[in-house]
């Protein structure tokens, strides 16, 4: 369980919806605000930003990137790709204002210890580090001295080295720790989701585990809830159609919308595990159910074969399971068609 101001992030607790921004804001403050907006409209919990160095993790600015916009392949520099979108301090400062405002938690994906000291200083609730930078156990050790909760997400990982991350963030006197199921594709082909590794890395770990959602659409998130996610990120864009490399696969306001309700929905759903009737199947129980009813009109003195038994709604008299104590007894009082059989209306013969 991990908790901060009044919010808790584990097991039995309400599921936090996060929308990954990321880049999305293509380097805009206006189009970030605009986003912010829209998540705040669409019910979730909280938005992710990126507040990367581009030279922290691209030297080689002959690196390329190719991605989809509307079927179109576009390519281009990763280096330039990324530097249009950085966020300097005073941007994300005024971006967590702006969210503060509307009491909808912000937080970031930094790549340097500068990145944690920035969001330690904006006093942010929550530190994420993304896939990519799981193996950086410098960074991983920074963010668990700053003691702020934090979240790994796992994709393209060996359960060892989650492990040695887990073990580095512990080390680093870190605590409250989530790790995010993932998988680093994008778009993630549905088969490649595999679901089952939430239980998988909470039984390895013993911590909270969510789900980092990459597919297009919103069937694997809402699934996962089922699986026992209690983090869901999903990313988020204004307009599918806008340039850039995480558009294209990202929900629109409507579709966080409907992922946020449908989640609510699915928590709901999945309940508790006794199994004995819930409240609203008590009537069904009584209209439902069946009792021992006459199949025919029957006169006082009769004796009562099997096939002057029916079943037949409401539940209110004896249940079919003990047809045998009114089998071969004599009615003492006249029975119409469908009437319950009553003890009191019975005696044995002999």
């Amino acid at each position: 369980m991990i908790t901060f101001k009044d919010r808790k992030i584990g097991e039995n607790e309400p599921v936090f919806i996060v929308a990954e921004v990321g880049i999305n804001h293509n380097g805009s403050v206006d189009l970030a605000k605009k986003c912010i907006d829209a998540v705040k409209r669409s019910g979730a919990d909280a938005i992710k930003f990126q507040n990367y160095f581009t030279d922290d993790f691209i030297l080689d600015k002959s690196l390329e990137y190719s991605y989809r916009i509307d079927g179109v392949l576009f390519t281009e520099s990763q280096y330039d790709m990324f530097k249009r979108c950085e966020l300097n301090f005073e941007e994300l400062r005024e971006l967590k204002e702006y969210c503060d405002a509307l009491d909808l938690c912000f937080f970031s994906t930094p790549t340097s210890r500068r990145g944690i000291e920035d969001l330690v200083n904006l006093k942010v609730d929550i530190l994420k580090n993304g896939s990519d930078f799981l193996v950086n156990l410098s960074l991983i050790s920074e963010m668990a001295k700053s003691k702020i909760p934090t979240v790994l997400s796992t994709g393209m990982a060996t359960l060892s080295e989650i492990d040695e991350a887990v073990r580095c963030f512990k080390e680093g006197g870190g605590e409250q720790l989530v790790l995010l199921h993932c998988v680093s594709s994008y778009p993630a082909p549905m088969d490649s989701v595999n679901l089952n590794k939430i239980q998988t890395i909470k039984q390895a770990f013993g911590c909270p585990v969510g789900f980092s959602d990459h597919t297009d659409g919103i069937v694997a998130a809402i699934g996962s809830v089922a699986k026992g996610a209690c983090f869901i990120e999903k990313h988020f864009t204004l307009d599918k159609n806008l340039k850039g490399p995480d558009h294209h696969f990202s929900c629109d306001e409507k579709e966080l919308t409907t992922m946020v309700q449908s989640v609510r929905a699915m928590e709901l759903a999945i309940g508790s595990s006794p199994i004995c009737p819930s409240e609203t199947e008590m009537e069904g129980r009584r209209a439902f159910r069946l009792s021992c009813v006459a199949n025919k009109d029957m006169k006082k003195g009769e004796t009562i074969r099997s096939e002057d038994i029916a079943y037949s709604r409401p539940s209110n008299g004896l249940p079919p399971k003990l047809e045998c104590l009114i089998h071969g007894k004599t009615l003492i009082t006249n029975v119409k068609r469908g009437e319950i059989f009553r003890m009191e209306n019975v005696i044995a013969n002999g």
